[in-house]
């Protein structure tokens, strides 16, 4: 079997390295890299930390707007598959390169597999919730992490090739908890925190929170008066929308350059509450148990909500006040298992492989 697994963004690097190294246990893969994150602490870096082979190809896309970066990215991926004329194209989440994935195979009649499939926000205003709504409905195989994604999927018509598998981050997240510990040390001095000083993790990134400048404002504001210390990876587009806003957050935030996905492991675990707008975050606090704000009015991951771990909140400042408090009060006593056991990866190569050889019976 020959798949062929598009990457290009972080959230993807850490959904690829289990799903590449049970793939190619068995079978040919072909990973490619669009290049919509080419810094090397947005990419190279997950590379090397996760143990991912170097891509075969990397396409250089690099930045753009959305319809430049995926309008250059298909015709690419197009080339591509048909030169290598895979069994499979692999995608995963919801950034453009997965659209760009899933479109081109589809335009040229490969059969998609979508790995986190079935995702809702129901925010249409969210660049990622288009991409994923898109990619299912173009995916003969959807690998739904949860009940809930499998239900969503449901109500739009899509049960077949929907299959059940947990979600993938299982395979890395609590894999990798021992290594990441080995690192916190170092890493807290860098923030200046006192060894056991509870702080928050913090992340930024999505542009309905970065390029509106009122809502950057508050965000700014909001984590800045805090009642404990915030420990912020910068994404890129943080800084720079911040510097043309012309806004500075105070000394209660802890600003360092992006990190690795050991480091955020070893902040993540170390730290007392996680505030972000980031979906993936989101899940790996819950996993390792940390209580979370979420600085958007919607997510994909309602069942993290419902279970009282997440909460949903508005930047501004008196509601994100009280929402922080809460999220440092007394803990939920249920923590259920949402997001299914080890071994996902190796699940979504066996569907594969039976999918494949269903296929190739039909047409013989």
């Amino acid at each position: 079997m020959r798949v062929m697994t598009i990457v290009g963004a972080r959230p993807e690097f850490i959904q690829t390295a289990p799903v590449t190294q049970a793939l190619r246990r068995r079978h040919t893969e072909i990973l490619v890299h669009t290049g919509q994150h080419y810094d090397d602490n947005m990419s190279k870096v997950f590379f090397d930390e996760m143990n991912i082979p170097p891509p075969e190809i990397n396409l250089e896309v690099g930045s753009g707007s959305h319809a430049e970066q995926t309008g250059q990215m298909l015709i690419k991926l197009e080339a591509v598959m048909l030169r290598e004329q895979p069994d499979w194209v692999l995608v995963f989440g919801d950034t453009n390169s997965t659209i760009a994935g899933a479109l081109a195979a589809s335009k040229i009649h490969i059969p998609v597999a979508h790995i986190e499939a079935g995702l809702r926000s129901y925010d249409r205003r969210m660049p990622e919730e288009v991409n994923r709504v898109l990619t299912d409905h173009l995916s003969a195989l959807l690998f739904a992490p949860t009940q809930a994604a499998v239900e969503n999927l449901r109500k739009e018509g899509i049960t077949d090739g929907v299959l059940l598998v947990g979600d993938v981050r299982v395979d890395v997240v609590l894999g990798i908890v021992p290594r990441a510990r080995a690192r916190q040390s170092a890493l807290l001095a860098q923030t200046g925190l006192r060894p056991g000083e509870p702080f928050a993790l913090a992340t930024i990134h999505r542009a309905s929170n970065t390029d509106d400048e009122i809502r950057l404002r508050d965000i700014v504001h909001s984590f800045s008066a805090a009642d404990l210390p915030v420990v912020l990876p910068a994404h890129p587009r943080l800084r720079k929308m911040m510097q043309a806003f012309g806004l500075r957050f105070s000394d209660n935030v802890r600003v360092i350059e992006p990190v690795g996905f050991l480091d955020m492991v070893a902040l993540l675990d170390a730290c007392e509450i996680v505030i972000t707008d980031s979906g993936g975050l989101q899940k790996e606090a819950y996993m390792l148990e940390r209580p979370t704000v979420t600085v958007r009015d919607t997510t994909e991951w309602v069942e993290t909500v419902r279970s009282g771990w997440n909460r949903l909140c508005e930047p501004e400042p008196e509601a994100f006040r009280a929402a922080v408090a809460a999220a440092r009060g007394p803990r939920p006593t249920a923590h259920p298992d949402f997001y299914g056991a080890f071994g996902v990866s190796e699940r979504i190569v066996d569907a594969l492989e039976k999918a494949l050889e269903s296929r190739s019976l039909q047409l013989a």
